[in-house]
């Protein structure tokens, strides 16, 4: 695993490569923030020793959302007393389901990489117990840091990390860079909003960290924005016209991305036909 890169000042970013997972390391005096923790107990372990390589504080982690490459290192990163934060649905979800996505996600992974789908069956989910309903304000060795749920977008409980004095926030899945936003269990409907509220919050040099890809600024995130709202009329008018959705997928721009463009889209419509039928 790569090492962790300065971004600013004593704000570091390292860089997963087999998912392009980037993880954020914001250091204080005396005390380090760490957003999001990997997939494995393997990945977590070396993570952990990246981080020690820069500080040897002890930490506060934040997980952006549920999705295992975000937080199934938690047990090996975090364990008790280390406090963990996540939006309350993040953490509700992790504790009622975590076993059966589990499953899914070792079911997902097994034909093409078996090992990496039987480390992902090994961990020890450790769900977040450090809860953000809306906002919250944290101060990490002399740093002030919030923590925002804008809404639902790529999960129901993603959260936004920002860091003042650096001029940075971190975005987790809400943006995503170099490949097609994810919409598994999205909310294709609302996600434009929350995105056009993180965009409204950016200044002109706001660095921006997504969950994947490299850091990007505002004018990729009202981009981003742009899209998700575009596809989000799509669906719109596809379901109110009674558009197989399958043939709307087959419309919308992330069509660009090849295959896994197409896949994301299909997941897109069915979603947001869920959103506007009331089922999610």
């Amino acid at each position: 695993m790569t090492a962790f890169t300065e971004l600013s000042d004593r704000v570091f970013v390292l860089v997963e490569p087999m998912l392009r997972v980037n993880v954020t390391l914001v250091v204080g005096d005396g005390e380090a923030l760490l957003v999001d923790t990997l997939s494995t107990d393997d990945q977590a372990t070396e993570l952990l020793d990246a981080v020690r390589r820069v500080t040897t504080a002890p930490l506060v982690v934040v997980n952006t959302h549920h999705h295992f490459d975000h937080c199934f290192g938690n047990e090996v990163i975090a364990p008790p007393p280390t406090p963990i934060w996540a939006h309350e649905r993040a953490a509700a979800i992790l504790r009622e389901r975590g076993t059966a996505l589990q499953r899914s996600w070792w079911e997902e992974f097994r034909g093409e990489d078996p090992a990496f789908a039987d480390a992902i069956a090994r961990i020890t989910i450790r769900p977040p117990d450090h809860l953000v309903h809306s906002a919250q304000a944290l101060t990490i060795g002399g740093r002030v840091i919030g923590l925002r749920h804008l809404g639902r977008g790529h999960t129901e409980g993603d959260l936004v990390v920002d860091v003042p004095d650096a001029d940075l926030v971190i975005a987790g899945d809400l943006i995503e860079e170099g490949a097609p936003p994810g919409f598994g269990d999205a909310f294709p409907m609302a996600w434009p909003a929350t995105v056009a509220a993180l965009r409204d919050g950016l200044g002109p040099a706001t660095r921006v960290i997504p969950g994947h890809g490299a850091p990007v600024g505002r004018d990729f995130v009202a981009a981003q924005h742009d899209e998700l709202a575009d596809l989000a009329w799509l669906i719109r008018d596809g379901h109110g016209d009674g558009v197989p959705p399958e043939k709307v997928a087959g419309a919308t721009a992330l069509t660009r991305w090849g295959d896994a463009g197409r896949h994301e889209a299909t997941l897109a419509v069915a979603r947001g036909y869920d959103e506007l039928d009331a089922l999610i």
